[in-house]
This record gives C-alpha cells, structure tokens and sequence, in this order.
C-alpha cells in the first residue's frame, strides 16, 4: 500500500480547482527544473476537464511538457469519448506534446501492444500519474473483466494493456488502452481527484481492502509505494 495516503476535503468545486492545479503546476515545474522535461498522465472525463482548462493557463514551459492519457476509449479522435482529444484541445494551443496511446487497431489487445511499444519510447518514469475513479471503483480503464489481471499484474516493463471491460459500462460501452497498474506505481507523484461522498465511500473501502479489494481501485493504490494525495470534493 502507498507509504501515505493524505485526504484533503473541500466544499467549493473552485477550492478543489485551484488546489489541485497549484499542486499540478508544482510537480510540473519541478521536473522541469530538475530533467528539463516533464511526462505527465492525465484522465479524461466531465470532473478533470476544469480543472485541465485552468491547468493550462498557468505559466509554464510547457513545450517541454508531454501529456499522455491515463487510459482512452478505442474511438475515433473525433468522438466525443476520446480522452485524448479533450487533453489535446485544451493543451496543444499552449504548445505541450499530447501523445496518443490509442491506435486504428480494432482489436483491443493489439491496441494495447501498439500502445505499449508507444509509451516504451519515452523517457521514464512519468512524474505524474494523475487518477480518477468510477462509481464502481474502476480507475484509469482498469476494469473487472478477462483483461483486469494483466492490466494488474502484468511486469513493470508493460506500461499499457487493451481492456474489454464486464460489463461494460453504460456512458461509454467500448474498449479501451489503460496504463497498467505497475505504470502507475512507477510514477514519481501520484494524485486522485473524485467527487461525492458515495465515490468517498467506495474508496476508502477499496483502501482498507488493499490487495484483495474488490474494487481495481484499491488493488491499484496497493501497489504505489509512493504517498497518494486524495482530492475529494464534498457532495
């Protein structure tokens, strides 16, 4: 489990913003600092998208700085499910390098080599892996079905899988490419961002549960070794 897992609780949506982008910003400037260059994971998503538009008008030197998905869905850019698109929008115009980890693959686990054999070209680890969670405890594209072992327990130098996930979730029942949990772990900061306090609920039953959880979530966070900031807005 995570050396440390810190809550921090807010009831204003702005407070949580600009808490969270202050704390994004930093991480940012401070591998940049340090390496020169910056590899982040963003999610995609209605509760992300603020936060990321008020994200990239901070100054930064963001031509030095790659964002890639947390996970995408196995659709055209121009669908309204792709993450990458939003990520893209939002941060091309400020001059960052948005990598897609999807690929024209119709099968998903050729999806999910393509996009492994992508993210094998960058510099590693990433400084930032920033989550978000499901109702039902899934985060980045980790979900029960027949693909949840490998995207749990595959090696660490597997940093993305195709998942079919089952059931299929209903806002977005399609295939996905997610980074595996060990790429997740790999990363130097880790960070979760969730709304609600029944979102609060099922996470921190995932964070008691651990390794056995029935819930991806907590089987996730069990294998990061680094703290864990929580963002949780109140409901």
């Amino acid at each position: 489990m995570a050396e440390e897992i810190e809550w921090w609780e807010f009831d204003d949506a702005d407070d949580l913003i600009d808490a969270v982008v202050g704390d994004v910003s930093f991480v940012i400037e401070s591998a940049l600092d340090a390496r020169g260059q910056a590899l982040v994971a963003f999610p995609g998503g209605g509760t992300p998208k603020p936060i990321l538009e008020k994200l990239a008008q901070a100054n930064l030197r963001w031509k030095n700085v790659t964002i890639i998905p947390t996970d995408d869905r196995l659709v055209p850019v121009d669908n309204p499910l792709s993450n990458v698109a939003m990520i893209a929008k939002i941060f091309i115009p400020k001059g960052a390098r948005v990598l897609p980890i999807t690929s024209d693959a119709a099968d998903h686990k050729l999806a999910g080599n393509a996009a492994n054999a992508r993210l094998s070209d960058l510099h590693w680890p990433p400084d930032l892996v920033w989550l978000g969670m499901g109702a039902d405890g899934h985060t980045a594209s980790i979900f029960p079905g027949p693909d949840l072992d490998d995207a749990l327990n595959s090696g660490k130098d597997v940093r993305a899988v195709g998942v079919a996930p089952d059931p299929m979730p209903p806002e977005a029942p399609v295939n996905r490419v997610t980074l595996t949990a060990a790429a997740i772990a790999a990363a130097r900061v880790t960070m979760l961002v969730i709304s609600g306090a029944k979102k609060r609920e099922v996470l921190e039953k995932a964070i008691e549960q651990g390794a056995k959880s029935d819930y991806p979530v907590g089987r996730v966070l069990d294998k990061v070794t680094v703290p864990v900031d929580i963002y949780c807005l109140d409901d």
